[in-house]
């Protein structure tokens, strides 16, 4: 670049001589600085990134295959040769191994298998829940020795008229009276109305002459006294309970009768309780 400077008393005014070696006309300043308008050379090829640019814009480059690709129906991972396309087919049902058969065709095998496991699984589970009840249960009962006591039998001759033998029935005390005649017929002619647990003598017994009932005070589990009370019957000490001969409450807290255990007499002189 060569530049001629007069100085003069016209110090602002200045000019300068500019030679570009591009082959574009030269830029004269007058004191205002000029940006150079840079046009290229005919026969310049675009650049990369402009015909990328343009070919962005107008559509004509495709994406065949890739990630997110919509073209293909199955993508395919080819970036590795060592990678093995998996294959499902021994996990696959047999009826529908086949590509072109329909499934509509082998619905009736494929929900039969269905049906036979589902079964199957359900009969497994109902033995096993079975299973588990049962030792659940046989865990919880009662041991021999209690079940050793569930029935006894008393020899009834060995009991004399007019009293009251004591017996031990499943962890209870079991009353066993040899009533009187005398007995039998006071305590078949109460008013039943006038009870508070209304029965019948009758209906306590299965022969007149034997009253058999559980030693055990309805009021609080207490054990009453025989051939004691108001009523000749039985009389709980501890609360005033008094029962009669029939073992039916006349007075006191107790709000019932002595209860009947289940019995029957067996060769007439043998009772069998339980």
């Amino acid at each position: 670049m060569n530049v001629v400077a007069k100085s003069t008393s016209l110090a602002p005014l200045l000019k300068s001589t500019t030679v570009i070696s591009n082959g574009l006309q030269p830029v004269i300043g007058t004191g205002v600085v000029l940006k150079s308008k840079i046009v290229p050379k005919l026969g310049v090829s675009r650049l990369v990134s402009e015909s990328l640019q343009e070919t962005l814009i107008t559509g004509s480059l495709r994406v065949s295959s890739g990630i997110g690709a919509s073209l293909l129906a199955t993508q395919r991972r080819l970036a590795h040769t060592d990678i093995q396309w998996p294959d499902f087919t021994d996990y696959r049902h047999n009826a529908v191994k086949d590509p072109t058969t329909k499934s509509r065709e082998s619905a009736a095998s494929r929900k039969s298998f269905t049906y036979v496991v589902t079964a199957t699984t359900g009969v497994s589970m109902l033995y096993g829940v079975k299973t588990i009840v049962h030792d659940l249960v046989s865990c919880l009962s009662a041991s021999a020795a209690v079940l050793a006591l569930a029935k006894i039998e008393v020899k009834l001759d060995s009991i004399p008229e007019g009293k009251n033998a004591v017996f031990k029935w499943r962890g209870k005390p079991l009353f066993v009276r040899h009533r009187t005649q005398k007995e039998i017929d006071k305590e078949s002619q109460v008013n039943v109305s006038s009870l508070r647990d209304p029965q019948a003598d009758t209906d306590r017994v299965k022969k007149s002459e034997w009253l058999v009932v559980l030693g055990v005070c309805t009021h609080l589990g207490c054990v009453p006294i025989a051939n004691a009370g108001d009523f000749g019957g039985y009389y709980c000490p501890c609360h005033g309970s008094h029962y009669d001969a029939s073992g039916r409450i006349r007075k006191g807290p107790a709000p019932l009768n002595l209860e009947v255990p289940p019995h029957e007499f067996v060769e007439g002189d043998i009772l069998v309780v339980g």
